[in-house]
């Protein structure tokens, strides 16, 4: 390899690696290897919910290692993320089964960049896709608004099963 084509091969993965963790100073990092993490549970909102239009589907949330002692603990350190995979829901017959993949949801904890929404950082990435940011700096209206309902449980809806 020339070394042309090396620094063009470095700086398209340096620009990739941009897009894929944020690069604005406030931004969320998509979590790559996530569903590798603890499942913590899986949900599924039908027609009739209050919240169909916005999310309905199918729920999967996964937490990273300090996401889940967070959960343990009923507070959550820095570092911790917890990931909403929504997908649409495909009900044929008596199954109901995953569809396309709706949105990612990501909360990020860090208290002191994140001050302003609770501690977390919040992005939703379009259909999974890390270059799709869906919230960006509306995060304090598209996501900390409802989140601010579960302040006493550290912003978190979720909680582990038994």
């Amino acid at each position: 390899m020339n070394r042309l084509s090396a620094l063009l091969l470095l700086s398209t993965t340096i620009m990739s690696a941009g897009i894929a963790t944020g690069s604005e100073p406030n931004s969320v990092p998509y979590p790559t290897g996530y569903r590798n993490w603890y499942h913590v549970k899986t949900m599924l909102i039908e027609s009739g919910h209050p919240l169909f239009d916005a999310f309905g589907g199918i729920h999967h949330l996964y937490a990273n290692g300090k996401a889940r002692a967070g959960y343990a603990a009923g507070a959550f350190s820095d570092g911790s993320i917890i990931v909403f995979d929504l997908l649409e829901a495909k009900h044929d017959g008596n199954a109901v089964t995953e569809g396309a993949r709706k949105v990612l949801g990501v909360m990020h904890k860090n208290a002191r960049k994140f001050s302003a929404t609770g501690g977390w950082g919040f992005e939703g990435f379009a259909a999974g896709d890390s270059a799709k940011r869906a919230v960006g700096s509306n995060a304090a209206t598209a996501c900390y608004g409802c989140h601010t309902a579960q302040s006493a449980k550290d912003y978190v809806f979720s909680s582990l099963r038994d």
